[in-house]
C-alpha cells in the first residue's frame, strides 16, 4: 500500500472529501488537525495498522479503523474515533491518502497546507506530550507503539 499524508483547507465537507478520494480508486483517513503531530505519527500508525491485519491482532474489522486507533494511541474504537475525527464544520483536515496518486485537490475545492499536520504546544499539551529533550512527533510515535501493548 502507498501512505501518502497531507494537509487541506477549503469548503468540502467531510462527505465531499472522502468521496472524492473514493472516487479515484483509494482510500482516506481525515483527521483533526489538532490531534495529528506530524507525518511520522499518522505514517506509523498507518504501518502498524496494517501490521495487525497481516498478523491477525487486528481489534476493528476494517484497516481505516485499526488506523485511526493507533493514531488515536486508544484501545477503544469509540474513543479512537471521536479523539480524531474532524470536528462538525471544520474545513481543514489532515488526510492519510491510500493508494492515491494526485489528489486533485482543486475538483473539490481544496488547497494542500501541509502546515497542518506540524506538531504545536498546544497540539502536544492537548494530547499529553511533554516539553522537553524527545521531540514531539517522536513521542507521538512511540504512543502508537504502545499500542500493541494495549491490546493485550
Amino acid at each position: 500500500m502507498d501512505f501518502q499524508v497531507i494537509g487541506m483547507r477549503g469548503d468540502a465537507d467531510f462527505d465531499t472529501v472522502v468521496k472524492h478520494f473514493t472516487s479515484m480508486g483509494g482510500d482516506v483517513v481525515l483527521m483533526d488537525p489538532e490531534m495529528v503531530v506530524g507525518k511520522d505519527h499518522i505514517l506509523s500508525a498507518a504501518m502498524h495498522a496494517e501490521r495487525s491485519f497481516s498478523e491477525g491482532t487486528n481489534r476493528s474489522k476494517s484497516l481505516l479503523t485499526e488506523i485511526i486507533l493507533y493514531s488515536a494511541w486508544e484501545r477503544q474504537i469509540s474513543k479512537a474515533l471521536s479523539k480524531m475525527k474532524p470536528k462538525e464544520g471544520c474545513n481543514e483536515y489532515v488526510a492519510l491518502l491510500i493508494d492515491i496518486g494526485d489528489p486533485r485537490l482543486q475538483e473539490i475545492g481544496m488547497v494542500r497546507d501541509d502546515s497542518l499536520i506540524g506538531a504545536t504546544d498546544e497540539k502536544a499539551e492537548r494530547l499529553g506530550l511533554v516539553k522537553g529533550p524527545i521531540p514531539y512527533e517522536d513521542q507521538a510515535v512511540e504512543n502508537v507503539a504502545m499500542v500493541e501493548l494495549l491490546k493485550v
